[in-house]
Order: structure tokens, then C-alpha cells, then sequence
């Protein structure tokens, strides 16, 4: 009889893990889902002008390429970064019910990240003298100084934009995001035609247009924040706790800037390097396509990451961490059906993928020998994007960016710049050597995660909400977010 009991237990225990991971998968499923049509739309718009600017030939491609790396590592890498430290203070917060410490942190961090804009915007206007001075090609130089200048009023809604982001992310109200992100999507295509084409602005126009499709997201996202029932828990009045907050927001903006910025400038570097190749032009416009690939690809498992980060965060914040760890386990199994069906996908579409950025045979049997590489790469960056989300939801950046400079730093780079330079595999050597780092980073963020201590960081997040709950208690009712 006895048995008969244990046997019974065992199997009702078994189905309620069941049926935990189901529902827990559904309502990962809810948030990642609308998060790959945020995030792709999103970068979409890059790849889109990229693609107009590669229609204009290999110089413009070339100088848009550098332009962009160059871009990304001194602004758009800096205010991703930044701006992912919402994702652990507002999700904790959210689940831990202090709803207005989330309009806090908000307002407090579009200040942080448009003050920090300025300097940014005065680098890309001297980006041609410091290229020269690295030893690029004079021609891409002065291209990409082009595209960079007018890249600039980008900048400050791309700051903005990744703030709202994680501001509604927090909250699992992905809807208002996926219509901005599509509209902004739809605007920007014949818009960016429109500049480059019809209007004979080139590169310029590419440029251009970013920032015209970034404005519409910010301002339709702003326009529902002001306005929307959803956000009226969470929206607040701006008043002097904004600017107390800003120190608790650099305190994980910092570390999670860091991690973001090693392993995006360890992309970026690579495409710099490949400008010094025997054939820069040939070399730099192919490592920029595969870059683009892979980027386009990484916004997919980021939103499982993303989602399993607002899980997590929300987990932690109510003081429950076996929802985390279940959390974990469940982004784990959707991040591996993804990329097996992502590499399957692009190996298939090896042949026809250069054809997207241009005409040029050269460029696009080359596309198609890196391929295989890029496979990999997409393998790597997904398992890494899974457990980069769990590290910011978990609030603990910090130990990411220690495992992204050992693996990119003192692995990647260099074993590329052996292969690609000593070893003569030119582009081939030093994503090869890239795809090394990836490996490290994946196997050292995979043992951190598996031996986190989740009932620690639940009391850990729960103690730090808390220690200021009078503080934030006040608000002032003018100015509402």
C-alpha cells in the first residue's frame, strides 16, 4: 500500500513540474515572442540602410561599415549598455510591487544617457582624423566620416528608445512596442529609398533616415506612456528623487555597459582589423555583411533573454526563486529550438545571401564560404544572449563583464589577429578567432548560471528594494512620465 502512496506521489509530482514548466514556457512565450518583433524591426532599420548603402558600391559600403563599427563602440554599444541596467531595477521593482521606483529609474536614466550623449556626438564629428590616424584607407575614412555625421540625431532617440524598452519590457507590456517598432519599420524603407535614391543624398540619406524612423518609435512609445491606463501604476511626477536615484542607476548601468561594450567592441575591432588586410575594401565590406547577419540573428535569442531577464527580475523582486530557476531552465529549452532552426535556415540560403547587400560576385562567393562560420557564431551567440539576459535579470553584470574580457580579450582577439595576420587566413583567421572568445564566454557564463544561488539573490534583491522604501514613498504629481 505504501508503495502504491509513493508510486502515486511521485507521478502527481512529476505532473505539477509539468504542468510549471508549460505554464512557465507559455508566459515566456507571451514576452519573447512580441520581443523578436520589437528587437528585429528595430535593427532592421540598420540593416536596411546598410543594404540601400551597399547598392551604391563597394567605397560606400566599405565607409558605411567602418562608420557604423566605429559608431557602435563609442556610442550605441555605450547606451545599450547603459540603458539594460532598467532591466534589473525596474523588473525587481515591478515584482516586488514598488511600482513608481519604476518611473523613477526611468526618468533618472533618459537624463543620465542624454547628458552622456553630448560628448559622443562631438567625438563622430573629428571620426575622419581619428581613422587616418589608425592607418585606414583615406577614401573610407572620409565616407565613413560622412555616414557618422550624419548618424548623430540618431543617437539621442536610440538612448531614449532602449530606456522605454526595458521601462514596458519590465511590465511585460510588449504590445505598444511591437506597433511602434513596425510602423517605424514601415515608415523607414521608403523613406530611406526616398533620401538615397530619389533625393541623390547617397550614404547621407542612409544616415539620414535612422534618425527620422528612431523619432517616430520614441514619440508613438512616449505618446502611450503619457497616456495609457497600463502605465498609471507605474508613471510618476518629476521631482528631486529623480536626480537622488541617478546613483543607484549608475551602480549597475556601469558594470552592465561593461559587459555589453566588451563583447560588442570585440565584433567591432575585427572589422577595424580587417581594414588592414591585403584586400581592406574586400575584406572590411564581407566581415560587415557576416556582422549584420549575425547581429540580425543575436536580436532573436536577446529576446528570449530579454524575456527570461523581465521573469527573472520579477521572480527575484517578489521574493520567490524557484519561479527564477524554473524561468532559467524553460529560456534555456527555447534558445536551443532556436537556433537550430536559425543555422538550418541560413545554411540552406548560403548561396543567395550575398545577393542582399549587392551585385558584387567577389563579395558574394566570399559571403558564402564565411557561412559555415557564421553558424557557428549564431550557436554561440545564442546560448550566450539566453544567459546574458538571466546575469541582468539576476543583477549580477558585474561577473559578466569579467567573463567577457577574459574571453574576448585574452582569447578572441588574439587568436584572431594570429590567423588572420601571422597565419595569413585573412577575414576567415580573425572570425575564426572571434568564434574562439564566444566559446569561452559560453562555457564560463553556463557554470555561473547553473551554480547561482537563486534563494541569495531573492533575498539580496528583496533587501536592496526595500532599504530605501521611505525615500521613494513621496512623490510629486506634476510632469507625469
Amino acid at each position: 500500500m505504501d508503495q502504491v502512496l509513493l508510486v502515486s506521489v511521485n507521478k502527481e509530482s512529476k505532473i505539477c513540474k509539468w504542468d510549471g514548466f508549460m505554464e512557465e514556457m507559455k508566459k515566456m512565450s507571451c514576452i519573447a515572442m512580441p520581443m523578436v518583433l520589437v528587437t528585429v524591426s528595430q535593427n532592421l532599420l540598420r540593416v536596411i540602410s546598410m543594404m540601400m548603402v551597399g547598392h551604391l558600391g563597394e567605397l560606400s559600403l566599405s565607409g558605411a561599415a567602418v562608420a557604423t563599427s566605429l559608431t557602435n563602440v563609442t556610442g550605441f554599444s555605450l547606451m545599450f549598455g547603459l540603458a539594460s541596467a532598467l532591466e534589473t531595477l525596474c523588473g525587481q521593482a515591478y515584482g516586488a510591487e514598488q511600482y513608481k521606483r519604476l518611473g523613477i529609474y526611468t526618468y533618472g536614466a533618459i537624463i543620465s544617457l542624454l547628458v552622456l550623449c553630448i560628448p559622443v556626438s562631438f567625438l563622430w564629428l573629428y571620426m575622419d582624423e581619428f581613422l587616418v590616424l589608425i592607418g585606414q584607407d583615406p577614401l573610407i575614412s572620409h565616407e565613413a566620416s560622412i555616414y557618422a555625421m550624419w548618424l548623430i540625431p540618431t543617437l539621442f532617440p536610440y538612448a531614449i528608445l532602449q530606456l522605454l524598452v526595458r521601462y514596458l519590457q519590465s511590465q511585460s507590456l510588449i504590445l505598444p512596442m511591437v506597433l511602434s517598432s513596425i510602423a517605424a519599420l514601415i515608415l523607414h524603407i521608403p523613406l530611406c529609398w526616398a533620401l538615397v535614391f530619389k533625393f541623390n543624398l547617397g550614404s547621407s540619406g542612409a544616415a539620414l533616415s535612422l534618425g527620422f524612423s528612431y523619432w517616430l518609435n520614441v514619440i508613438l512609445l512616449g505618446i502611450y506612456v503619457k497616456y495609457s491606463s497600463s502605465c498609471e501604476k507605474t508613471r510618476v511626477s518629476f521631482s528631486s528623487d529623480v536626480f537622488l536615484n541617478i546613483r543607484e542607476f549608475f551602480r549597475f548601468a556601469i558594470p552592465s555597459a561593461v559587459m555589453v561594450c566588451l563583447e560588442w567592441w570585440s565584433f567591432e575591432l575585427i572589422i577595424l582589423l580587417a581594414g588592414k588586410l591585403a584586400n581592406p575594401q574586400l575584406e572590411t565590406s564581407v566581415l560587415s555583411i557576416c556582422f549584420t547577419v549575425t547581429a540580425l540573428h543575436y536580436y532573436i535569442p536577446y529576446s528570449f533573454g530579454a524575456a527570461a531577464s523581465t521573469r527573472v527580475s520579477n521572480a527575484l523582486g517578489a521574493g520567490n526563486p524557484n519561479a527564477a530557476q524554473l524561468a532559467t531552465m524553460t529560456v534555456m529549452v527555447l534558445g536551443a529550438a532556436e537556433v537550430i532552426i536559425a543555422v538550418s535556415f541560413l545554411y540552406c540560403c548560403r548561396d543567395v545571401l550575398g545577393y542582399a547587400f549587392g551585385y558584387e560576385k567577389e563579395v558574394i562567393d566570399y559571403v558564402k564560404d564565411m557561412t559555415p562560420i557564421i553558424c557557428l557564431s549564431m550557436i554561440m551567440d545564442s546560448l550566450q544572449a539566453v544567459v546574458s539576459g538571466i546575469a541582468r535579470g539576476t543583477g549580477w553584470q558585474h561577473i559578466g563583464a569579467y567573463v567577457n574580457l577574459g574571453a574576448y580579450y585574452l582569447v578572441g582577439i588574439p587568436v584572431a589577429l594570429i590567423s588572420g595576420f601571422v597565419l595569413h587566413l585573412g577575414g576567415k583567421g580573425l572570425w575564426s578567432g572571434f568564434l574562439g572568445g564566444a566559446l569561452v564566454q559560453c562555457v564560463m557564463l553556463s557554470v555561473i548560471t547553473s551554480c547561482t544561488d537563486w534563494q541569495k539573490q531573492a533575498r539580496k534583491a528583496r533587501e536592496r528594494i526595500f532599504e530605501d522604501e521611505f525615500k521613494y514613498g513621496q512623490l510629486s504629481t506634476s510632469l507625469p512620465l
